[in-house]
């Protein structure tokens, strides 16, 4: 029989396979080593890159390819562990609840916030959620791992629009069934688990014993799917209740709704029929709306608020809202001022370094906070302070002559990343802070069992924005990813509830319009690239999305927080 060479990026060496090898036969001498609360542990092969493009386990190979075999230590293993996951619970809820529908709607700190919802509403898009009680969910529980103790294979196959739209609308998946119509293919991948078909936009895990750690807790009036933490693989990440960032994505949830989106399908045909600056007007609108109800808040403590500050994860659009927030606050008679936390770093040679050697100025200790916090504390005094600078190039404090005083109406706006963590500021008098999270927390799913990542999103916008203005290409964005989002786990997210008020920046648009001009950017990137299956991956799930037409995206307005990464800002 035909053998073929597969090169193998694991232990860098070529393998003879028969031509129409499933990867799986191969697979099985590699495992993936992490570490695990500092131990070295072995993982299963979950996913493969192929031509640095992820496929399931069971990719036959039928010419020669590169090949890398990856666990959970990867972000593609990840997400086909969580996919896998997912179709578990769905089979689970299909078996024990016929008369319910999985929603599986956004992405919590400890997992996917998940709903039931009343399979018999689902056609008129307002179905009635589920209250789920705890025998319910230890039902559940238990269901899903029978599924997984029972090893069942995941099976990929083609299948034609016709026939997988109807098995989607019998399965009561209207969105997804629109979504399916929305991007108009002629076949479409589905896998089947058992008696069970449907899809989850990725390749999956080869059988359900793969899925060996997972848990649901309840949560609001659904549940929370949990899964393995990234750095502890042995069991699944704690249970955070985050109340007001869940607030937030539900918040965003009923404005999707009151715009008649109930995912990428229906806004795709709200945008196919010409509605698309209907949407946008209304969008901001609600955008406005929120930054006056922040900016109400402040002033109806301003006898004792002086300060605001101001943090969130990057392409927040935390300069955007900084400066609406400020002309919201100037209609009530407040007068904003304007400090940029970065002028107090400390000077170059007190500045920490990580494990690598290298200048950690994301850390706290790059903050001269003894000095920030008596100038924060010579201001509410009523005193006036020199405001200094830092010479970025010299790696030092500089003072031009700029000073400051606060005056009656006068509140100061700081805009920072550790400007929710306390200990920036321990000996400020915290109720003289109002403190403001801004981020992008989409709860639009893609459709009914598939959620939209709010990091994907803000990677997008961030590449927009950078190759635009910073001459950063896409590929060095994406490369610069992950260490943005290791500094956003440590010093950004575990304050968020500290906030006491959270702007969501998302608007139900931005897909649409950040695929106008996201994807011929991801098109450059070259398959050598160590970016490619990034790009690829990016790439696929914009397929899923209707871009805005030139006309469309002229009908966002200058004060937009789109225009800080698309341009033509008026702030």
């Amino acid at each position: 029989m035909e053998e073929i060479k597969i090169f193998c990026e694991n232990d860098r060496s070529y393998h003879k396979v028969r031509l129409g090898t499933p990867l799986s036969e191969l697979s099985g001498q590699f495992c993936s080593t992490v570490f695990d609360d500092k131990n070295k542990v072995e993982l299963p092969v979950l996913a493969a890159l192929v031509d640095h493009q992820l496929k399931e386990l069971e990719f036959k190979a039928i010419v020669s390819h590169q090949v890398e075999f990856i666990g959970y230590n990867h972000p593609d293993g990840r997400r086909t562990y969580v996919r896998s996951l997912c179709f578990v619970l769905q089979n689970a809820v299909r078996e024990l609840y016929p008369d319910k529908v999985l929603a599986i709607q956004y992405s919590l700190p400890s997992g996917l916030y998940c709903e039931l919802h009343a399979a018999r509403d689902m056609e008129d898009g307002h179905p009635d959620v589920c209250y789920i009680t705890d025998s319910e969910i230890e039902a559940l529980r238990d269901r899903m791992q029978e599924i997984i103790d029972a090893d069942l294979p995941f099976h990929k196959f083609k299948m034609n629009f016709d026939e997988a739209g109807q098995i989607f609308l019998r399965n009561n998946q209207p969105d997804k069934a629109q979504l399916l119509k929305s991007i108009g293919k002629f076949t479409y991948s589905v896998y089947t688990l058992g008696d069970q078909t449907d899809t989850f936009y990725g390749p999956l895990v080869p059988s359900t014993g793969y899925l060996k750690v997972f848990d649901i807790m309840g949560f609001n009036n659904g549940f929370c799917l949990q899964y393995p933490a990234e750095g502890n693989v042995s069991k699944v990440m704690p249970m955070k209740r985050q109340s007001k960032i869940a607030a937030t994505l539900k918040e965003y949830a009923d404005w999707c709704s009151i715009m008649h989106v109930r995912g990428a399908g229906t806004l795709n045909k709200t945008i196919s029929e010409g509605n698309a600056i209907r949407l946008i007007n209304i969008a901001e609108a609600l955008h406005e709306r929120k930054y006056a109800d922040i900016a109400d808040q402040i002033y109806a403590r301003r006898d004792r608020v002086k300060i605001v500050f101001i943090a969130g994860p990057s392409s927040s659009g935390k300069t955007s809202s900084s400066k609406r927030l400020a002309i919201q606050c100037k209609v009530l008679g407040l007068n904003p001022k304007v400090i940029e936390l970065d002028n107090y770093f400390v000077d170059r040679d007190k500045t920490p370094k990580d494990d690598n050697g290298d200048y950690d100025f994301e850390s706290l200790g790059a903050m001269d906070l003894e000095f920030l916090s008596s100038q924060l504390n010579d201001l509410l005094a009523g005193k006036s302070v020199s405001l200094p600078t830092f010479n970025f190039k010299e790696g030092r404090r500089q003072f031009n002559g700029e000073t400051m005083l606060l005056e009656d109406k006068d509140i100061l706006i700081m805009e920072g990343i550790h400007a929710l963590n306390p200990a920036m500021t321990p000996d400020v008098d915290n109720s003289r802070i109002f403190r403001v999270y801004v981020s992008a927390l989409t709860s639009l799913p893609l459709d009914e069992n598939n959620n939209i990542s709010t990091s994907d999103n803000r990677m997008l916008r961030r590449m927009v924005r950078d190759n635009r203005t910073r001459g950063i290409n896409p590929e060095g964005t994406i490369m610069r990813w992950h260490s943005v989002r290791r500094g956003e786990n440590r010093n950004i997210f575990p304050y968020q509830e500290n906030a006491d008020a959270v702007f969501n920046s998302a608007l139900i648009f931005e897909l649409p319009l950040l695929k106008y001009y996201a994807e011929p950017l991801l098109r450059r990137i070259p398959p050598h690239s160590p970016a490619y299956t990034e790009a690829i991956r990016l790439l696929k799930f914009l397929e899923y999305v209707v871009a805005l037409s030139p006309d469309e995206i002229s009908a966002i307005p200058p004060t937009s927080i789109m225009r800080e990464f698309i341009g033509g800002q008026s702030l």
